[in-house]
C-alpha cells in the first residue's frame, strides 16, 4: 500500500482512469454540522491519494473537477453520506456513482451485515481494522495510523465492485441497482434539506 497526502487539493495532472474509489472523513456523522476533513481516492492500483482540505476555504478546484467528471465512475461505500458531505462543503454533487453498500443490500439478502469490514472479509478474504474510526480527523497533523486507516477504506472498493457486479448480474438485479445509484444525489439532497429520517414514499 502506498499513501500520498496532499494538502488543500489534488496535484495537477493526476488521473484516476475510468473509475475511482472515494471515501471521506468528517468531524462527525451530521454533514450540516460536522465539517469535511479528508477525501481519499484510489484508482484501484494499491495507491491512495488523501486530500487534507483547507477547512477555512474548502477550495479544491482539481478535486471538484474530478468529482464532477461524467467520464469517471465514483465508487463509494455508503455513498449517501459522502455525497452529502461533499455537496455541503465542496459545493458540488459528484457523479456518476456506484455504492457497494447498496449493491450488497440488494444482492446479499442472506445477511444483515453490509459494512465495509464485512464485505472485505466475506467477498475478498481481507480483514480491515476499524481502530481509528472514531478519530480527530480535523487535526493539522495526521498520525501514520490515521493515514493507514483512511487509505484502507478505498483500496478494496474496485475489487468489491467487481464481485458485487457478478452477483447482481447473476440474480438479475443490475438494472435496479443502477436505478438506486442514480437516485443517490437526490437522497443526499433530501438529507441536507431536512428530510434525513423521513421516508417521503410512505403513506
Amino acid at each position: 500500500m502506498s499513501v500520498h497526502l496532499h494538502r488543500g487539493d489534488l496535484p495537477a495532472g493526476l488521473s484516476f482512469g475510468p473509475a475511482v474509489a472515494i471515501d471521506t472523513e468528517t468531524m462527525g456523522l451530521r454533514p450540516e454540522r460536522d465539517r469535511l476533513c479528508l477525501v481519499q481516492l484510489s484508482a484501484g492500483d494499491g495507491t491512495c491519494h488523501i486530500v487534507q482540505l483547507d477547512r477555512s476555504t474548502f477550495q479544491a478546484p482539481r478535486l471538484t473537477a474530478m468529482l464532477t467528471d461524467p467520464a469517471v465512475l465514483k465508487i463509494f461505500h455508503f455513498a449517501r453520506f459522502d455525497l452529502a458531505a461533499i455537496r455541503r462543503y465542496l459545493g458540488v454533487m459528484t457523479g456518476p456513482v456506484y455504492c457497494t453498500k447498496i449493491a450488497s443490500k440488494l444482492i446479499r439478502t442472506f445477511t444483515d451485515r453490509h459494512g465495509l469490514k464485512d464485505l472485505c472479509r466475506d467477498l475478498l478474504g481481507v480483514e480491515l481494522s476499524k481502530e481509528q474510526q472514531s478519530s480527530d480527523w480535523g487535526a493539522s497533523e495526521l498520525t501514520p495510523a490515521q493515514l493507514k486507516y483512511a487509505a484502507a477504506d478505498v483500496l478494496h472498493l474496485h475489487a468489491l465492485r467487481l464481485r458485487l457486479d457478478e452477483m447482481l448480474a447473476r440474480e438479475g438485479r443490475t438494472a435496479i441497482a443502477q436505478s438506486c445509484f442514480d437516485f443517490l444525489p437526490t437522497r443526499a439532497t433530501l438529507d441536507l434539506s431536512g428530510w434525513p429520517e423521513v421516508d417521503i414514499f410512505e403513506h
